[in-house]
């Protein structure tokens, strides 16, 4: 017989138990959360011109491998590239580069509905797709973009071997970081939070994590 604690943790849980797991969550979410998906596109298309789902650049998954992350679109239509090139996004730039969490506060790219969304995860709820495709995990990581991971770095050194455990595992819709104060925590923070997920992974920790999460959406707490 099996130990318990190889069928409930570590490599032997992350490659085979979590997975079937992550698969009857994502399923089951998908279809109870489907009228909020209907409803969230609607908004969107009523509120702006341009796609349902964000345009946003690859982000980092397991082993540093790029992947697209389904996001219903919370920003102006090209807000990623318009931060970086359009002068009236300037000063939001500099504090994303300047801060600690990589965030923007009252960030003026962001819809009306956008707003709502984000404030209560609803945006990150089409990510059950890159779930079913192996991509993601309900319970992991955060998803970080290559750029995020090279500037925090810079700032962060001694977050190096951190950011090195943290993409040995697949990033996750929610986790110790998203139930723990989201952008109120800086990525130093944040970081240590996912490196010490990866480390100490098990379906008890998944289990207290996705009961803390529907509190964290609701409250919308450190969410910008």
């Amino acid at each position: 017989m099996t130990e318990r604690g190889t069928i409930f943790s570590g490599k032997t849980y992350n490659d085979y138990l979590k997975r079937f797991i992550d698969i009857i969550f994502a399923t089951i979410l998908l279809i109870g959360f489907s009228p909020i998906c209907i409803i969230t596109a609607i908004l969107i298309k009523l509120e702006s011109e341009g796609p349902i789902f964000a345009d946003v650049p690859d982000r980092a998954g397991r082993g540093g491998k790029l992947f697209y992350p389904y996001k219903f679109r919370s920003m102006i239509v090209n807000a990623y590239h318009l931060l970086r090139t359009d002068p009236k996004f300037k000063k939001a730039f500099e504090e994303q580069q300047k801060g600690g969490n990589y965030k923007i506060m009252n960030d003026p790219r962001v819809t009306r509905v956008g707003s709502f969304i984000r404030r209560h995860s609803i945006d990150e709820i089409p990510q059950l797709i890159n779930v079913l495709k192996g991509e993601m995990s309900i319970v992991g990581p955060r998803p970080y973009y290559p750029d995020e991971l090279e500037t925090q770095q810079t700032k962060y050194p001694e977050t190096r071997p951190l950011v090195k455990t943290v993409l040995s595992g697949k990033p996750g819709i929610t986790g110790l970081w998203q139930v723990s104060g989201r952008s109120e925590v800086h990525f130093d923070k944040r970081i240590a939070l996912d490196a010490e997920y990866v480390q100490t992974m098990s379906l008890w920790q998944d289990l207290w994590i996705m009961l803390q999460t529907p509190w964290a959406m609701i409250s919308g707490r450190g969410a910008v």
